[in-house]
């Protein structure tokens, strides 16, 4: 079972830095390209996923053939690991600018970390809901920050 299309709201984004739409652009290729996505009840071998931000809550629309799902998540437990990462993306794309290789590989590294727990943290909600595997989710919390620019 897998994704085979995304679409994010475009009522949900907001104006966002070159950085973050190419981040999203490469997660979103990523993501089509390799992927675990498992509904629960669905019986499709691929589906279309559609993300919006809606009333506070972060929507996963899922349509595959005979099969139409929305999950609704709370986006409150997720505020804080996207408070963060925003932080850790800004000084990394800062340290680009003037720092040396040693700190932009260090800043790098605890950026992926935070990246990471954000995708465990995505898993865990979605348990029971969505089955997806790590780099699904690591893929997924990228376009789920876009949209948390936004809120």
């Amino acid at each position: 079972m897998r994704l085979a299309r995304i679409e994010i709201d475009p009522q949900s984004l907001s104006a966002h830095t070159s950085e973050n739409e190419h981040e999203r652009q490469v997660a979103m290729f990523d993501l089509i390209e390799r992927n675990h996505f498992a509904p629960e009840g669905g019986t499709c071998d691929s589906y279309n996923l559609r993300l919006a931000y809606e009333d506070g809550r972060l929507v996963f629309d899922v349509t595959g053939e005979g099969f139409a799902k929305k999950t609704m998540l709370s986006f409150t437990p997720l505020r804080q690991i996207m408070k963060d990462y925003a932080l850790i993306c800004e000084s990394y794309h800062d340290a680009l600018k003037n720092a040396t290789v040693a700190q932009i590989e260090s800043i790098d590294m605890g950026r992926r970390g935070v990246h990471n727990d954000g995708a465990e943290q995505l898993t865990e909600r979605l348990k029971g809901k969505i089955d997806i595997d790590h780099e699904t989710a690591r893929r997924l919390f990228t376009l789920v920050y876009a949209l948390h620019i936004r809120s």
